[in-house]
């Protein structure tokens, strides 16, 4: 056990679930600097806390004692060493308010006792706080955040505080309050400062940090009642005379009775623990108040001051300084503009509260997609909240209990201004989050039964449920509909596999089958494919349930770009040009034949299509960007150019992918609204400012969120976007000028090493032709691709509908009817619920015993989906919920989507453009062969083949 942990009692009994209570406390404190602001009517967010400095330098001196007490020499703190010390004290109010005006103290320092090993002290003017823990802290701060007046001040500290804390917890918090604020302070130099809470002091054990004026320290005068400065030019005239001078002293503890670490509101009295000083700080005389002394402060105004900043030897011990680690690092992320907060409008929580209800007892009867469209919006609305508060599941791997660390380095200033090839800092605040390797979410929590991955068996399944006979078309789409929906997928989600051969899934086959897991192999009795790699917390012990993500999780272009440092930079040209490298339009291969691009698995006429065309674009945007900007950098022109290229993907997919799929006004409506903003219809524009104001503007016109949980694609969005059934398996290749077939091709005909020969022969221009007139398939049982269930893939041959099946299940999503519930859509009570037709219905219940074992997979082919729709309803509201999520949480699709990141030109190209603009940039042979009235997705007009011995058409 950690030495520190023998001391302390974790709140909800365990540090992770201690955590999840304080990242709350930490948004709450987001809210409070969020009304401080807006109280103060300032621009920028300030500290939460001690927003005023009176005085910050640089050039202290930290001198340990000589005689230092052997039990105390540790770490840095070794008899005779001297230290330069960072100092900031302040007023403690989170407002800036004048020196006179009633509040506490504070003194915070940083110890740089190396280069590389920095301590921060932080201490207030009294020796205990006014709350015993974080959530008393916490509250008191919610109530006094918006109380800038003496009735607002007693409102909050005699009605709001009893509501928050209960009456005999109000009425201490005040008169510690009292007590503390309460006193004339003639000058910050005459001030003691008290830890408050405790830290680890090496072999010592806990102590309480003081720091206390120097006993020959020159008086003040008294204080001003009218000057809002008072405090900052004593200092400065004090200063101007003499050094001004402070012991730190500690108390050592004694027993969790006299010297408490849980209970901050708990004195340390003297004769318990004796006052023993350690060091002297010493602030050289100077003048503050030159120029670069003032720019020294604005310098340190910026730090952010963390007990957190040290060593092992000195963490911080105790509830509140746990609460700190979340709460500070929020804080600073906040003011810094690193994370945000957006509060919620009342009338939106108010009306949408009704909503719910009012929906909740309408959708028995009636379903949203069956209400007019206005009504189908809010209703659609009303579902995605209740799904973002009840269905996002946090999944990061934390520590077990809080570590202390290093002071962080300042954020390299490039990375604000590009998506970084392996997806780390999108969130300045977190960033690992959504980083390639993090790990995938969830939206319910993970159902690990292994008694059940073999039940039914997985093949039978495929076999009697999946297996296409007979080509059932979806005549809305065309393939390349299809064929975007692996192009993205290749984007978002990679679960990383064990090589082959190493550690595999073996699935038992029913009696009498057997299966060639190998070319060349002999049959056996057992399917066997490649498993998953697993993730578990360090010393964890539970079932793996958690999966890394292979790719960034971000919507960042990594099927076009790659998706780490070595890929990008290898698909670039030569010496760092800023254009991806293509050999005659086309992209090179590699030595296995499959080209070299950001993501090469699965390869296929489609992919090689799509990867073409946006490598194409990428450079056209290139070209683009020398032309307007030719100062700028090859580099900055190639990390400009993929912002534009993964930005107008994102648009492509959200405006025109997703209404041709789910082919609804009231689709295309929200989703055009979640990119820029609702139609300007007064009645929608009403109804959206209602219940949710943030719509009204389109999600880049918003600042990131991230709502209840840190941003990760989950595991139930790969089991929604498994769509295989849209490849067809039967392809025509076809000349775009005369409408002749060119070739009748077979799946493995157009897919691996056979692609690019295909490619390169056909064009882009009738490849693209191809795909755009042929139908994908119906997203539906009975219709997944007979190739893909005998495929070869790096070494084995696997039926891909087993492996979705067995994947889904050893991954813990929920089957079908669990998954369905946990979206708050009534459970399914009997087969008929499901489906009433007869085929149907006779091989579910030939496949499974009960609705309850029936898999998610097969049970969103199964159900009937709203009309128009190509996929489920149950699959949609995971769509609802993660699309806007992908949007809203990526900060380079929100706070900045700005010109001075992409560039005007960067937004006027987003703005003008869409996959139809795209396809005719780079083939304008295809004009005339797109969609009139629809979009890029729907199938196209044929040529007209010549009437046969006549020559003409």
């Amino acid at each position: 056990m950690d030495e520190a942990q023998q001391y302390e009692r974790y709140v909800g009994g365990t540090p992770e679930a201690e955590q999840a209570i304080f990242e709350k406390l930490a948004r709450d404190l987001m809210r409070v600097q969020w009304k401080i602001r807006k109280r103060g009517g300032a621009a920028d967010i300030d500290r939460t806390f001690h927003a005023k400095a009176i005085l910050a330098v640089e050039n202290a001196r930290l001198s340990f004692s000589s005689d230092l007490p052997e039990d105390l020499r540790a770490g840095f703190a070794q008899p005779g060493a001297e230290y330069p010390v960072t100092v900031r004290l302040s007023n403690a109010s989170g407002a800036r308010q004048p020196d006179f005006a009633r509040d506490l103290r504070g003194a915070a320092l940083r110890v740089q006792a190396s280069p590389e090993q920095a301590h921060d002290l932080l201490m207030t003017s009294h020796p205990v706080s006014h709350a015993r823990n974080a959530r008393e802290f916490v509250r008191f701060a919610q109530v006094m955040a918006a109380a800038d007046t003496a009735v607002r001040k007693g409102i909050a500290l005699y009605v709001k505080l009893p509501l928050k804390v209960g009456w005999a917890t109000a009425a201490r918090m005040r008169r510690n309050v009292k007590a503390a604020s309460g006193r004339e302070v003639r000058s910050l130099a005459l001030e003691t400062y008290w830890s408050r809470g405790a830290i680890l002091w090496g072999p010592a054990g806990p102590v309480r940090y003081l720091l206390r004026p120097a006993a020959d320290a020159p008086p003040a005068p008294s204080p001003s009642k009218t000057d809002p400065d008072h405090l900052r030019y004593e200092l400065l005239a004090r200063l101007g005379s003499a050094d001004v001078v402070f012991d730190l002293c500690v108390q050592r503890y004694v027993d969790d009775r006299r010297t408490p670490i849980e209970n901050g509101a708990a004195d340390w009295r003297e004769q318990d623990a004796p006052v023993v000083q350690v060091a002297t700080l010493t602030i050289p005389r100077q003048d503050p108040g030159t120029a670069p002394a003032r720019a020294v402060a604005l310098r340190i105004d910026q730090l952010a001051f963390d007990p957190w900043n040290t060593t092992g030897e000195f963490r911080p011990l105790g509830n509140l300084n746990r609460a700190r680690k979340a709460a500070y690092e929020a804080s600073s992320a906040h003011r810094h503009g690193h994370r945000f907060y957006t509060p919620t409008p009342k009338r939106n929580i108010v009306v949408s509260a009704l909503l719910r209800g009012m929906f909740g007892v309408l959708n028995r009867f009636v379903p949203w997609h069956r209400l007019p469209t206005l009504l189908g919006l809010l209703n659609v609305e009303a579902i995605r909240q209740v799904l973002r508060r009840d269905n996002l599941i946090d999944t990061e791997i934390r520590e077990a209990a809080p570590r202390p660390h290093p002071v962080r380095p300042p954020i390299d200033e490039r990375v604000r201004m590009r998506r970084t090839y392996d997806g780390t800092y999108n969130d300045l605040s977190a960033p690992a989050m959504g980083a390639l390797g993090s790990a995938f979410g969830r939206n319910f929590r993970p159902v690990h039964r292994p008694d059940l991955f073999d039940v039914p068996n997985p093949l039978i399944v495929s076999r009697e449920l999946l297996h296409r006979d007979t080509f059932i078309p979806a005549r809305s789409l065309n393939v390349l509909a299809a064929t975007w929906t692996q192009f993205q997928v290749h984007d978002w989600v990679d679960h990383k596999r064990y090589p082959t051969g190493t550690k595999n899934v073996e699935v038992p086959l029913p009696p009498g089958m057997t299966w060639i897991n190998n070319p060349g192999s002999a049959p056996e009795s057992v399917m066997r494919f490649a498993e998953n790699e697993g993730l578990r917390p360090a010393g964890g012990t539970g079932p793996p349930t958690l999966f890394a993500n292979a790719a960034s999780h971000w919507w960042d272009g990594s099927e076009v770009y790659g998706g780490d440092e070595s890929v990008a930079k290898s698909l670039r040209e030569p010496d760092g040009g800023a254009s991806l490298r293509l050999e005659n339009g086309h992209l090179p291969l590699g030595p296995n034949g499959i080209p070299i691009t950001g993501f090469r698995d699965n390869w296929w006429l489609g992919l090689s299509v799509l990867h073409t065309l946006f490598a194409r674009e990428h450079n056209t945007v290139c070209e683009a960007l020398r032309g307007a900007y030719p100062r700028m950098s090859e580099d900055t022109v190639y990390h400009t150019a993929r912002l534009v290229i993964s930005a107008l993907i994102a648009k492509i997919h959200t405006v025109e992918w997703t209404p041709a799929i789910l082919a609804t006004e009231l689709i295309d409506i929200g989703l055009k609204a979640n990119w820029s903003g609702p139609p300007k219809n007064w009645l929608t524009q009403l109804g959206l400012w209602l219940v949710d104001a943030h719509a009204l503007t389109g999600i880049p016109g918003t600042l990131p969120d991230h709502h209840s949980a840190p941003y990760a694609l989950t595991e139930e969005f790969v089991t929604v976007y498994r769509m295989h059934p849209l490849i067809p398996d039967d392809y025509e290749m076809a000349d775009h000028r005369s409408g002749r077939a060119l070739s009748a091709l077979g799946f493995n005909d157009v897919q691996g090493a056979a692609t690019e020969p295909l490619m390169r022969e056909t064009g882009l221009v009738d490849s693209l032709y191809s795909l755009g007139i042929a139908n994908a398939g119906a997203i539906t049982l009975f219709n997944y691709p007979r190739a893909l269930q005998a495929f070869e893939r790096d070494g084995e041959i696997i039926d891909l509908s087993v492996v979705d099946l067995v994947r889904t299940r050893r991954r813990g999503v929920p089957r079908y009817n669990d998954f369905r519930a946990g979206l708050h859509k009534p459970r399914l009570r009997r087969f008929e619920d499901l489906t009433s037709d007869p085929h149907t219905l006779a091989r579910l219940k030939d496949v499974y015993r009960t609705v309850d074992d029936i898999d998610t997979m097969v049970g969103l082919f199964a159900e009937n989906p709203p009309e128009r729709f190509a996929f489920s309803d149950t699959a949609f509201r995971i769509f609802i919920l993660m699309a806007s999520r992908r949007l809203q949480s990526d900060r380079f699709l929100t706070v900045d989507f700005r010109p001075e990141v992409y560039t005007p030109l960067g937004l006027d190209w987003i703005e003008r453009n869409g996959m139809s603009s795209v396809i005719l940039r780079h083939c304008p042979e295809l004009a005339a062969f797109l969609p009139r009235t629809a979009g890029a997705f729907a199938p196209w007009r044929t040529g007209v083949p010549p009437v046969a011995g006549t020559g003409r058409v």
